[in-house]
């Protein structure tokens, strides 16, 4: 005998819930995929978040660990031109006779910033979602000499004097320590300090944190 109609739409009702359920779960495994391979969370993670489950607050030896990993944070970079002269002349000799003179035109770069490895587990506090963090003191983290970019602007000897071999070096030494006093006194360590804030209020707070304090 053929089915009866409230058999075949019984079975025709089972065969959309299966359907439904299938695709529901296919989308629920896609989204979950999608999440995971953009941020890393997972669907447990995910669930905790959606019954309103706040996220895991790392403690302090985590935080400290986390931030010293960091290293060497650079916050401010200076490039720099300056003209920077020397000469050797003689005491008893007209310098048209005796002399060296060097004209050297650089171009330099000071890069400020916080060495984070200088960290102390005393300089982090925790106490709840909230994170307190105390800075090593800003610094200049490197001060170059563009080679490439750098060059004899002139150079001038006297009548019986030959180019002296070292002065250029000591030229090169004292652009170095002209740029970091150049970048010293434009406040590059202000600057460090506030870029270095900044940045590590926006880490601390993708680690959980609602509230980051630093000085």
């Amino acid at each position: 005998m053929p089915p009866s109609t409230s058999l075949r739409r019984a079975r025709s009702l089972a065969g959309v819930v299966v359907w439904l359920l299938t695709g529901a779960l296919f989308s629920l495994v896609v989204v979950t995929l999608t999440i995971w391979f953009f941020t890393g969370a997972g669907f447990i993670p995910l669930i905790a978040n959606l019954r309103g489950v706040g996220p895991v607050i790392p403690n302090q030896p985590t935080v400290v660990r986390q931030i010293q990993q960091l290293q060497r944070l650079e916050t401010v970079r200076y490039s720099m031109d300056k003209i920077i002269s020397a000469e050797r002349d003689s005491a008893y000799l007209p310098k048209c006779l005796i002399s060296d003179r060097l004209l050297l035109f650089v171009h330099g770069e000071v890069i400020g910033g916080v060495d984070l490895t200088k960290l102390q587990a005393s300089d982090v506090s925790v106490r709840g979602r909230t994170v307190i963090v105390h800075l090593p003191t800003p610094e200049i983290l490197v001060t170059r000499v563009d080679n490439a970019k750098t060059r004899v602007y002139s150079r001038d000897t006297g009548l019986f004097s030959s180019p002296d071999p070292n002065l250029e070096s000591e030229v090169r030494q004292e652009a170095e320590r002209q740029l970091k006093q150049a970048a010293e006194q434009d406040g590059i360590l202000k600057t460090a300090e506030d870029n270095a804030r900044s940045a590590l209020i926006t880490i601390l707070k993708g680690l959980g944190f609602e509230r980051a304090e630093i000085s």
